[in-house]
């Protein structure tokens, strides 16, 4: 593989493993917890780190080598790891960012599990952390101590679908904070939209569970970075920290999902426009929140900042009260009542009771996520179809 290949061409074949005198198109699945040495010489030298090679599938696993070499390289970036759930990327990447007496600063607006990783995990470690909103550069500014070790936050955010300037909160960090590490949860729009370490992050993080799976059939997370940082988090934040490791089956599933990212986003994004768009229009919709829209607050930095599409997630609220809201969601046929994002299925969820419920009412406002916000992820299906069931309910409001 070379730099100049396109990304279609990359997700599809980076990380083809060499077998002697086996030649499969599919990676086979290394379904095994360890690997046998030749002699225990080279049993040493592979823990000494003297020798490439596999040990334990806890250190490493072929299935898991080439998705982390196929996410990085269309990524951009160095290294990659894999890991067993979105979650499992947050957590390992964070321990071996911070120690006791550290800074996060971190966005206000931050997917449930992580705002409460944050708030009330790592607070009882002697980690100091800030919420801030960072579209405000100003507030990032104001909010960056002598001790601050970590920039984080999502693009677009969840579920309220703000953007962060990537570029701009990377060079605050490099001016304010040198020492510190520009983390990007890059989930919502995937390297085919949104590539962070081009604008200047350290690291990118995944919830593989989503858009690069695809599937609705794994549970991974994932992260890219620095060479070095990516075999500190192997050898420290997974290794010792956190254990969360990816299973080869689910590997597996990663590596297949990838080989069609590029079509399932343009897809997605196109419905999703179309969707949006159908919203904005219908008299029962209050408000509609997609960086795609000429009415998003930041719709020109989505532009600059999301190539080729704006993400397969919508956000809106109904001229209604919860009560209604709730009876239009469970009145839905085709839209699927969940709490993930990025399957063939069109999901719908109500992040203040599901996926934000950690939030307490005062963080719920100060994030902009209101009672009646309904997060969208919109499907493969045909974009009619979906328009056609939002359509049959919203008029019986």
């Amino acid at each position: 593989m070379t730099d100049k290949q396109k990304f279609a061409t990359r997700q599809i074949h980076t990380g083809k493993l060499d077998i002697p005198g086996i030649a499969p198109l599919a990676t086979p699945i290394f379904q095994t917890s360890t690997f046998e040495f030749e002699s225990t010489t080279q049993g040493a030298k592979r823990f000494a780190l003297e020798e490439p090679g596999y040990i334990y599938t806890r250190l490493g696993n072929p299935n898991t080598t080439k998705i982390s070499q196929k996410l990085a390289a269309l990524e951009g970036g160095e290294a990659g790891m894999a890991m067993a759930s979105g979650m499992g990327a947050v957590t390992t990447v964070i321990w071996t960012s911070l120690r006791a007496g550290d800074h996060l600063l971190a966005d206000d607006a931050l997917y449930g599990c992580t705002f409460s990783f944050f708030t009330s995990g790592l607070t009882r470690f002697g980690i100091d952390v800030t919420l801030v909103d960072f579209s405000n550069i100003d507030a990032v500014k104001a909010a960056v101590k002598p001790n601050t070790k970590v920039f984080y936050f999502e693009t677009p955010t969840n579920p309220n679908l703000k953007l962060v300037d990537i570029a701009a909160i990377s060079k605050l960090a490099r001016e304010t904070a040198p020492q510190a590490k520009v983390i990007v949860d890059n989930t919502f729009s995937t390297p085919y939209l949104q590539r962070p370490l081009e604008l200047g992050a350290d690291v990118v993080i995944h919830s593989a569970t989503k858009y690069l799976n695809g599937h609705g059939d794994v549970i991974a997370g994932m992260a890219v970075g620095k060479a070095d940082f990516i075999k500190d988090c192997t050898l420290f934040g997974l290794k010792d920290m956190t254990g969360a490791v990816l299973g080869p089956f689910e590997a597996y599933l990663i590596d297949r999902g990838l080989k069609t990212l590029d079509i399932r986003i343009e897809k997605h994004c196109q419905n999703a426009m179309k969707v949006a768009e159908f919203l904005e229009s219908h008299k029962a919709v209050a408000r509609v929140i997609y960086p795609g829209l000429k009415t998003h607050p930041q719709h020109e930095l989505a532009k600059r900042q999301m190539k080729g599409g704006f993400g397969g997630i919508i956000s809106f609220e109904l001229n209604a009260n919860r009560e209604q809201s709730a009876h239009f969601v469970n009145s839905l046929e085709l839209c699927t009542i969940a709490v993930s994002l990025g399957d063939a299925e069109t999901l719908i969820e109500h992040p203040a009771t599901m996926t934000h419920s950690t939030y307490t009412a005062e963080a719920l406002k100060a994030a902009k996520i209101s009672e009646s916000m309904l997060r969208l992820s919109v499907g493969l299906e045909d974009a009619d179809d979906i328009i056609q069931d939002l359509k049959n309910q919203l008029d019986r409001l």
